[in-house]
């Protein structure tokens, strides 16, 4: 599969295995508090794709350090807030085997990806029409990509509007986390037969660990 722009050059080649067959990132590794904490040092002028795509991609988090926000649902992958500030939210999106997101844009806000646990496609699409009057669009299937422990990613802001699939071939469940910066609260969802685009409302399953208040919850994108 050829590269696409958005994908990331892979982590440096490791020399061990952890025994549950993950990674060894050995000193470069970081617990997600330890994460969060350099990302929110970046100053707002340096919170630039590159910048934070660079930092994401040098700096595994640890999985085990994700148990508090690990969340899975046979129904629907799950949101669970770890973060947030007003220049950036951390997200971990639990996908449980076959679990999909529609297919989506990022309201023009930046996003970053990475895949602690597990494997994920990101299918992007290209819109080739849309009118704010009927709510119409016409979309056409772009590149395809794979993120794993190696492979962190970002969404192009040329090409912001994808989906994210668990394939049921990958047999195994995965949770990415997102950075999204500026946070928001709704976007775009597209449906790729009936050619028709709407705004939905983006919740948490979960916050700082804990569940969400029951009108903070909702299935987004």
């Amino acid at each position: 599969m050829a590269r696409c722009e958005n994908q990331l050059k892979p982590r440096k080649p490791l020399s061990d295995t952890k025994s549950n067959g993950l990674p060894d990132w050995g000193d470069r590794v970081k617990s997600v508090d330890n994460f969060v904490e350099v990302l929110a040092s970046i100053q707002e002028k340096d919170f630039t794709v590159p910048r934070v795509a660079e930092y994401v991609r040098d700096n595994p988090v640890d999985p085990d350090s994700l148990s508090p926000y690990l969340f899975y649902s046979p129904t629907h992958y799950t949101r669970n807030l770890i973060y947030k500030c007003d220049l950036f939210e951390l997200i971990a999106i639990c996908w449980d085997v076959g679990h999909r997101s529609a297919i989506h844009n990022h309201q023009n806000q930046n996003c970053w990806m990475a895949v602690p646990i597990g494997r994920l496609a990101v299918q992007n699409y290209e819109l080739l029409r849309a009118s704010d009057q009927t709510n119409f669009c016409e979309l056409r299937e772009a590149d395809r990509i794979v993120m794993d422990p190696e492979n962190p990613s970002f969404v192009d802001p040329k090409t912001p509007i994808h989906a994210v699939l668990n394939l049921p071939e990958y047999g195994e469940r995965a949770t990415s986390l997102h950075i999204y910066s500026r946070p928001y609260d709704h976007c775009l969802v597209y449906a790729l037969e009936s050619k028709c685009y709407w705004d939905v409302p983006l919740l948490y399953d979960t916050e700082y660990g804990r569940p969400a208040p029951p009108e903070k919850t909702s299935r987004g994108h």
